[in-house]
């Protein structure tokens, strides 16, 4: 879709301005981060009876200034960017737009009119890392093989992916620390082919698990799963049904409820400008899946070790890593 067309041109003769959410860089069709979030996005617009639309380019991180200014211009009055890459680009585009509205998640960037969403991607990656470490031992489970090796597939290492890896490596030695987590990043969120190669090469290597954190490219994660006979971790939405009984869980960030919310702010006046919403385990806003495809091949007594996890994440006595705050941890730099 052609920028100029994407952005389009929406008046503001509707009672409120209309509302733009900027695709990331996996784009629509992603069956993850994006689409979740556009799921969101319909939903705010049905229920404040607002006019809106995604905003789609195949150059979106080179373009960022660009696309911001163009949506501001068009008249949006609220710009939601699921882009990581546009976090410093909006300061400057803010200022010079001060009664336009901005959202960027999963980072935090100050503001009047920039409203900040972040994501405790940590704590659900936790429970999805000690749920990895004590199944890949357990070989009465079909497609584990005996060795204490799981691995993890970034889309670029960035801070906004370190915080699931970080998360994933934490519980998952929590749990045995032992565990060998292989790390990898394929330095792109949209080619599946890349995420089967390198699924497939982690599972050449020992690897009976491997948790995707990239988009689109993570489809083909789950692909080498689903050919190998092992298993992957699904992201950001439920991923289990994409290839059943070959997705051990998913890690559901829940960016549907995220923009949902904010757009039901925007209509109500009560935008979140200068602030910064927070959403983890407590919010239910991260988690497991259901795990309706998999759960029965789980030993109770693994599931129960999961469940102790979460309540020690929820009552304060897990305290996971956060890279965002806290910086990187020795594994990861």
């Amino acid at each position: 879709m052609a920028l100029a067309s994407a952005l389009g041109t929406l008046g503001a003769a509707a009672a409120e301005k209309p509302v733009a959410l900027i695709i990331s860089q996996s784009g629509l069709g992603d069956q993850s981060y994006n689409d979740l979030a556009y799921e969101g996005f319909k939903r705010g617009l049905e229920a404040t009876k607002l006019e809106g639309r995604p905003v789609e380019s195949k150059e979106v991180v080179a373009q960022a200034a660009e696309i911001l200014r163009r949506a501001s211009d068009a008249d949006f009055g609220l710009v939601i960017d699921l882009e990581y890459a546009h976090g410093e680009p909006m300061l400057a585009v803010a200022k010079d737009y001060p009664d336009t509205k901005y959202v960027i998640l999963n980072q935090v960037r100050e503001g009047a009119n920039i409203a900040s969403v972040l994501f405790q991607e940590q704590e659900g990656s936790y429970l999805a890392g000690t749920l990895a470490a004590l199944v890949t031992t357990d070989t009465s489970i079909k497609g584990i093989n005996a060795e204490p090796i799981i691995g993890v597939i970034g889309g670029t290492k960035s801070a906004g992916i370190d915080k699931f890896i970080a998360g994933f490596v934490e519980g998952a030695k929590a749990a045995n620390p032992t565990t060998d987590v292989k790390v990898a990043y394929s330095n792109n969120f949209a080619d599946p082919a890349i995420g089967l190669q390198m699924a497939k090469a982690m599972f050449e290597q020992g690897a009976d698990i491997v948790y995707q954190i990239a988009g689109g490219t993570g489809m083909g994660v789950i692909q080498a799963a689903k050919e190998s006979g092992h298993y992957a971790i699904g992201v950001d939405t439920d991923q289990d049904g994409i290839a059943p009984g070959s997705v051990l869980t998913s890690m559901i960030k829940r960016t549907d409820v995220a923009v949902e919310t904010v757009i039901k702010d925007y209509a109500a006046g009560t935008f979140a400008g200068g602030k910064t919403m927070s959403l983890g385990l407590k919010e239910g806003a991260v988690g497991l899946s259901e795990m309706k495809h998999t759960k029965d091949l789980i030993p109770a007594a693994i599931l129960e070790k999961v469940e102790a996890a979460k309540q020690g994440i929820l009552s304060g006595q897990i305290k996971v890593w956060n890279v965002v705050e806290q910086g990187y941890p020795d594994y990861l730099k």
